[in-house]
C-alpha cells in the first residue's frame, strides 16, 4: 500500500526533475512577468501532454528527457550540483560529468511520470521575488489533495531558464545537490568514481 509519505516523495521526485535544479541567479537582465509566465506555460503544457499520453516508461524517460534538454542550461545545473569541487574537477571531468548528469536526471525523474497519469498541472499566477520571477502552480494528482508548486525562473545565462523549484517549501535544487554531494561522499572525494555511479544511477 502506498503511504502518505512516499506519495509525498515521489511527487517532489518528479517535479524535481522538471524545475533542472540550476544554480542561485545573479541579478536578472531583463525577465519580464508575462516572459516567465509564459515558458511555465509552455512546460506546463508539454508536462501535461505527456502525462495524458501515458504510455511505456522508456517513452515517458525519453519525452522528459528532451523537456529537460529544452528548459534547463544543463552544464550550469550540473556545475551547481557539484558544487566547489567542481573548481577541481579538469575540463575533460566536467564534460563527462556533465554527460553523466545528464542521463541520471533524465532516467531518475522520467521514471515518476508515470505517476502523474490522470494528474495535471495548472498555472495561476507570477511575482517578482528579488531578482527572479516566482510563478505558482497547483499540482491536482488522482486520489491527493491539491498542492502548490513555486517555479523560480531568471535569465542570469541569457536566456529564460527555471533554476529551482519549490514543494510544500522543499526546494529541490537544494535536495539534488545533497544527493550528489553525498555520492561524491561514497567515492571518498573522487570525482571520476562519482561520474561512474552516475552512468548506472536513476
Amino acid at each position: 500500500m502506498t503511504t502518505p509519505m512516499h506519495n509525498k516523495t515521489s511527487r517532489r521526485a518528479v517535479l524535481a526533475g522538471i524545475s533542472s535544479l540550476a544554480v542561485a541567479p545573479l541579478p536578472a537582465l531583463a525577465l519580464s512577468e508575462g516572459e516567465a509566465r509564459a515558458l511555465v506555460d509552455k512546460l506546463v503544457a508539454e508536462i501535461n501532454r505527456v502525462i495524458d499520453r501515458g504510455g511505456s516508461l522508456n517513452g515517458m524517460i525519453a519525452a522528459f528527457e528532451k523537456i529537460f534538454a529544452r528548459y534547463a542550461d544543463v552544464p550550469i545545473i550540473a556545475q551547481s550540483t557539484l558544487g566547489p569541487d567542481a573548481r577541481r574537477a579538469s575540463p575533460a571531468q566536467m564534460r563527462a560529468f556533465i554527460e553523466a548528469f545528464r542521463g541520471y536526471i533524465s532516467r531518475k525523474y522520467g521514471k515518476r511520470f508515470q505517476e502523474f497519469v490522470g494528474g495535471r498541472i495548472e498555472v495561476n499566477g507570477v511575482r517578482q521575488v528579488k531578482t527572479w520571477q516566482e510563478v505558482i502552480g497547483t499540482v491536482y494528482l488522482r486520489g491527493e489533495k491539491p498542492f502548490e508548486v513555486k517555479f523560480l525562473i531568471s535569465d542570469r545565462s541569457g536566456q529564460d531558464l527555471l533554476f529551482d523549484m519549490v514543494i510544500e517549501g522543499i526546494s529541490m535544487r537544494l535536495s539534488e545537490k545533497t544527493e550528489i554531494g553525498a555520492m561524491l561522499d561514497r567515492n571518498r572525494g573522487n570525482i571520476d568514481a562519482l561520474i561512474a555511479d552516475l552512468r548506472t544511477a536513476g
